[in-house]
């Protein structure tokens, strides 16, 4: 993303956001749209289940919109208060349930590659990788997945991760190392190969 693609997009966000507080009802569905999708992810990527995902996600929106008027562009990017937002609801969902079985394809927004071979063994290999992919996430902290989430699967700068998290960006930036080297450690039993196509940061 350009700068100034970035700044394009910030420009509309924020006509938006003072549409919004003039009381244009279309203007909050377009800022809807505009953050839904990845809102959403983020919360998956958090939570794991679709419907914990989406109700984190309308609760996030409810609460935005409601304190709307309280939003200080001098501070952080809306993104950064939306998602900060929704990470503080996923933590209070994921604080009472345990884990479930993860939706891999959804989680890392891509399915991993079918097996060129539609032979049983070359299934039960795919089932291996995911099944590996599953146990190195669960065994990271919360922490330590939001981190990962929010910079590899958002795009996220340690900034706005910091801003997000509630930390300094070096405390941001240190999660985020220490996810990475404990996820490769867990997949290089795995092959090189799985490596690279999860772990490509």
């Amino acid at each position: 993303m350009t700068d100034e693609t970035t700044v394009h997009g910030a420009e509309e966000v924020n006509a938006l956001i003072q549409a919004c507080l003039a009381g244009d009802q279309t203007a909050y569905t377009d800022l809807y749209d505009y953050f839904a999708t990845g809102i959403y992810r983020l919360c998956y990527s958090l939570v794991f289940q679709r419907q914990d995902a989406e109700d984190v996600m309308q609760e996030t929106f409810v609460y935005a919109f409601k304190n709307l008027h309280r939003f200080d562009p001098s501070r952080a990017s809306f993104k950064t208060w939306l998602y900060t937002i929704a990470v503080s609801r996923c933590r209070n969902t994921y604080r009472r349930k345990r884990l479930p079985h993860i939706d891999l394809g959804q989680l890392f927004r891509q399915e991993i590659a079918a097996p060129r071979s539609e032979r049983p063994e070359a299934e039960l290999a795919r089932k291996q990788m995911q099944d590996a992919l599953y146990q190195a996430l669960q065994s990271l902290t919360p922490a330590l997945r939001e981190a990962v989430v929010l910079r590899y699967g958002h795009g996220l700068t340690y900034r706005e991760i910091a801003d997000v998290m509630g930390c300094p960006p070096k405390t941001a930036e240190s999660r985020i190392r220490l996810a990475h080297q404990h996820l490769r450690h867990i997949l290089q039993a795995h092959g090189q190969g799985l490596l690279e196509e999860l772990l490509s940061f």
